[in-house]
């Protein structure tokens, strides 16, 4: 277990512990002052049984140093890392807020409204990690933070894995994640991909939505067959103000093959962004073309007729609009050039002798 540690301790005549704000299974998370740089920090100290390993010190080094290469507004950022005498810790930006977990048991269920602006910041800061080639590897609400404006930001990247150095065909005895979060090819001990974590943002969607977990028991073992073996119950059958497109989107996410997800969290983020859009259009602004009874009926049902959610990265590139009017008048002012040209021939040959 981390060494708890006095809220006197200094690390590496830098950090001074203020009080412990958060405990995991790898470490203990402190509030703390940078004296050199004179602002308020996060300070995450490892388990102890980590400090004689290492090789795994030197992998925490070296994500360390990936992590830290991240900058963005909705990635929590790494100041710095060191071995004290009695730790191993990695120092973050420190921010004000609540995590993601606590935010789901006290409301219970998220609205569209209050949810998807959340979710497309987390997609933006995957969607940046996989781009940079990193994956987060333990996506769960506990690591995402939430600021008084609702500023999501993730934290975690500690423990991601650079995209360039996993093989795919790797396997591995030790699994990352927590259980709950874990896409299925995870549990197997195979390498994680952008997909993985797709998977696991799609628990943390279904949770925020529901109320619960797509698949709950306390046996790891029949955590990881559910997870191969049974579908999750349909959303709309536990919350069923949820609209059937994201319904659509939620159960996609948590397929079973990374294949058939969206392959990376950008590819989720259009997906919803456009989802958001319609849902905005149908429900917040009602149409002009649309009876009074007919919108009821629509909102009872949150079925919206012309919601149409783009599956697939391939169907975005096949789903741009032929614009038929407008090739129509291109046409037409073709033929009416091409149709002058034998009365202009007509006219040059007819003055041309005159001359």
């Amino acid at each position: 277990m981390a060494i708890d540690h006095p809220a006197s301790t200094i690390l590496g005549n830098r950090y001074r512990l203020i009080h412990q704000v958060g405990k995991g299974g790898m470490a203990l998370v402190y509030q703390a002052y940078d004296q050199m740089l004179e602002r308020p920090v996060a300070v995450k100290l490892l388990r102890d049984d980590f400090l004689t390993d290492e090789g795994f010190r030197e992998r925490f080094r070296q994500e360390a140093k990936s992590a830290a290469n991240l900058t963005h507004p909705n990635i929590v950022t790494i100041y710095d890392f060191g071995f004290d005498e009695n730790s191993l810790f990695i120092v973050m930006e420190f921010v004000q807020g609540t995590d993601l977990k606590t935010k789901i048991r006290q409301k219970g269920l998220f609205t569209v409204q209050e949810g998807i602006p959340l979710i497309l910041q987390a997609c933006a800061a995957l969607g940046y990690a996989h781009r940079a080639g990193i994956v987060h590897c333990d996506v769960k609400p506990h690591n995402m933070l939430v600021t008084p404006d609702n500023r999501l930001k993730i934290t975690d990247f500690g423990i991601a894995r650079a995209l360039s150095t996993i093989d795919p065909h790797e396997k591995h005895d030790v699994v990352w994640g927590s259980p709950q979060y874990l896409s299925p090819e995870q549990a197997q001990g195979s390498a994680p991909s952008p997909a993985s974590d797709v998977y696991s943002l799609g628990v943390v969607i279904y949770e925020m939505f529901t109320g619960r977990l797509p698949f709950e028991t306390d046996n790891s073992d029949e955590l990881a067959s559910l997870r191969l073996t049974s579908d999750p119950v349909p959303p709309r059958q536990i919350n069923p103000l949820i609209p059937a497109a994201l319904e659509e989107i939620m159960l996609k996410v948590l397929s079973k093959e990374p294949s058939q997800r969206y392959r990376t969290a950008d590819q989720l983020g259009r997906v919803l962004q456009k989802f958001g859009e319609q849902f905005d259009k149908y429900y917040l602004v009602p149409p002009q073309n649309l009876q009074k009874s007919d919108l009821e009926t629509q909102k009872v049902n949150q079925v919206p007729p012309p919601l149409n959610i783009i599956s697939s990265e391939d169907d975005i590139n096949s789903a741009a609009r032929v614009d038929w009017k407008t090739i129509g008048l291109e046409l037409a002012c073709i033929l009416f050039v091409g149709g002058l040209i034998p009365f202009w021939l007509y006219v040059w040959f007819t003055i041309r002798p005159l001359l």
